[in-house]
């Protein structure tokens, strides 16, 4: 089974199983199919993390990568930055870790070639496919959006590329990447090697020097892939398990950890979401003041995780809502995808180039879209996550993975920047908590927390609730477009008989593929 946001790509990794390939190929298939046929949330100039379970354990993957060794908080400065780092253009873009990732779960676990389990992509580039409705709206907004504000030659390739005909493509129109088809057909062809030290590091840092930029082949010579060890806490008796630092799967892991001193006799009531939404306050506030690449961290995971902490912080939620603080912990985008295959293998899968397109940087005629993860560093010399060349940033993208007593249920995420913790806490909840099917868990109305006190809920989300919500101090926006809801996959299988369930999210143009 594979579960992905587009269908295209969902079929693509099954056509990888139904080849001999296991969910590891099937995965890295669907994840380079999506910087195709969902070019408006990931590109090959992402960033990715799995969680791949395989031979009887959960093995982490963090893909994400450093700032460049030329990325200095003197230079962003000089370039007229003083207070936050820019959003788009050459001067966020750190060092690329998707394809790294893709041919590092390939060499360690795949069981087909990379020529192979590409091949689907670089058919979809080079001959087209029809634009999906949903990838279609994005499209059109980020066009508009890009049009009016990227003004620099650096972004021409962008237009080139992604806007070929003075316009986005619409709903039903064929779009095709020529460029795109023949980078994919060289990494195959190198296991991962021209896009780091080959032909395409050239092109990237060629054309980052003519502009201006920081990346250099250096900085992509010297990348790799890093493997990690999951982090997790146990929920009502299953273990909730995600990357640890420098992504924020540590804010879901610590919210879980609050709520689980509650108990949650029914979902649809004012006190459950109350303690969802403080719970998730207190978590985020505590991640944007401690996450960063382990190593610049004034706290550990297991410090932040710990039952103690989790008390304290639980006693601080009341009737009211609060505006968020951190604490003092005790001393001691995006593409979301999964894929399980016949021998048990399973893989928890996101990779994404923030803020939609990301960068708006293209390396021309190469499809080579970068991401602009450098936008989460901070300027503030006393922040954890301030900006060092060669550190790794606070990252958004999460994969999911839920496991009992030793044994797999499956992959799990939501994609959407800030979002995506506070998904995997209601995802999770709506399965342990409320005993909603997969369909059920993503379909149900989500509410996410932005600032302060104020909370966006979705249409569908019961009005009663919301006004009840207000009573106890929350600032409720009820928003009409679903863009900032995330867009969620999940695979559980059924311990006992083997049968996978699978689920895709309705605000997307996914697609749950079988076998």
């Amino acid at each position: 089974m594979v579960a992905a946001s587009q269908p295209l790509a969902a079929q693509a990794g099954l056509q990888i199983l139904k080849a001999g390939g296991n969910a590891i190929d099937a995965a890295i298939a669907t994840a380079a199919c999506l910087t195709v046929v969902e070019p408006t949330s990931n590109g090959i100039g992402s960033d990715a993390f799995a969680l791949v379970w395989v031979n009887g354990r959960l093995h982490g993957l963090n893909a994400s990568g450093p700032a460049p060794k030329k990325l200095t908080m003197e230079a962003v400065k000089a370039a007229g930055y003083d207070h936050e780092m820019p959003k788009r253009g050459m001067i966020p873009v750190t060092v690329p870790g998707a394809v790294g990732a893709w041919a590092e779960l390939s060499r360690k676990y795949g069981k087909l070639p990379l020529t192979q389990v590409l091949a689907p992509a670089i058919d979809y580039a080079e001959s087209g496919y029809p634009v999906s409705p949903t990838l279609a709206k994005f499209w059109q907004l980020y066009y508009e959006d890009y049009k009016e504000s990227f003004k620099g030659e650096e972004f021409r390739p962008w237009f080139d590329t992604f806007a070929p005909g003075g316009r986005a493509p619409k709903a039903g129109e064929i779009w095709r990447s020529t460029g795109h088809g023949a980078t994919l057909r060289l990494i195959a062809e190198t296991n991962g090697e021209a896009f780091y030290r080959g032909e395409l590091a050239e092109r990237i840092d060629a054309f980052f020097q003519k502009h201006g930029g920081f990346l250099r082949k250096e900085d992509l010579a010297e990348y790799a892939p890093e493997w990690v060890d999951p982090i997790k806490v146990n929920y009502r008796g299953y273990d909730v398990w995600e990357i640890p630092p420098n992504g924020q799967g540590l804010v879901a892991l610590h919210a879980l950890n609050i709520l689980k001193g509650f108990d949650f006799p029914e979902k649809e009531s004012v006190q459950t979401y109350h303690r969802q939404i403080e719970a998730m306050k207190l978590a985020f506030a505590d991640g944007r003041k401690y996450i960063t690449q382990p190593s610049d961290m004034k706290v550990t995971a297991e410090e932040l995780l710990s039952e103690q902490y989790a008390a304290e912080r639980r006693a601080l939620i009341g009737e009211e809502a609060l505006a968020p603080e951190p604490g003092h912990p005790p001393r001691g985008g995006t593409v979301y995808l999964a894929a399980a295959d016949g021998e048990g293998n399973m893989v928890s899968f996101i990779q994404s180039n923030y803020m939609g397109f990301g960068s708006g940087i293209v390396v021309p005629g190469t499809g080579i879209a970068l991401q602009n993860r450098g936008h989460t560093f901070s300027l503030n010399p006393d922040h954890a996550n301030v900006l060092k060349p060669g550190k790794k940033t606070y990252h958004t993208i999460i994969p999911g993975f839920l496991t009992k007593g030793g044994q797999p249920v499956g992959p799990f995420g939501v994609m959407g920047g800030f979002m995506q913790p506070q998904g995997h806490v209601q995802v999770i909840m709506n399965t342990i908590d409320f005993h909603l099917n997969p369909q059920a868990s993503l379909d149900a109305p989500r509410w996410l927390w932005t600032r302060d006190k104020t909370v966006e809920v979705e249409a569908g989300f019961s009005s009663e609730i919301a006004r009840a919500l207000i009573r106890k101090g929350h600032q409720v926006n009820v928003v009409l477009k679903e863009d900032g809801f995330g867009r969620g996959q999940i695979i559980w299988r059924d311990p006992e008989t083997g049968v996978l369930s699978g689920a895709t999210d309705p605000r997307t143009d996914g697609e749950v593929a079988a076998w």
